[in-house]
């Protein structure tokens, strides 16, 4: 079960970089780095941990956004340092799920709470 969340969440993931990066930036308000934090910030707001132990699509796309929140802040930071904490958390936070395929942790709460105050900030 736990093998079958890793590659559900690294196949999303995957899935939402490609798409992201063939979409390329059209010069509006939201692209570059400050774009891609919005829009990782978005995801995150999108997403809800207890929705990961759902069936079926509500799961599904919970893991998608998760892992469109990690893609897009580590877009952001690549862009502009300024937004490293962000990628930072998120990174930390996919990397609890992939270990451990739970965010209930305190740990995994924490760096949630992390990405989270960072997104209320921006």
């Amino acid at each position: 079960m736990a093998a079958a969340l890793v590659v559900g969440f690294v196949l999303g993931a995957g899935g939402v970089g490609t798409a992201w990066a063939l979409s390329g930036g059209d010069g509006s308000a939201d692209s570059g780095a400050a774009g891609d934090a919005r829009q990782a910030c978005d995801a995150l707001r999108g997403f809800d941990e207890s929705d990961l132990a759902a069936d079926g699509a509500k799961r599904e796309i919970a893991f998608d956004r998760l892992g469109a929140a990690a893609v897009l802040s580590t877009a952001a930071a690549a862009g502009d340092r300024e937004f490293k904490p962000l990628a930072e958390a998120m990174s930390r936070v996919q990397n609890r799920l992939l270990r451990f395929a739970d965010l209930s942790e305190p740990e995994a709460q924490k760096e949630l709470k992390t990405a989270r105050s960072v997104c209320a900030g921006l």
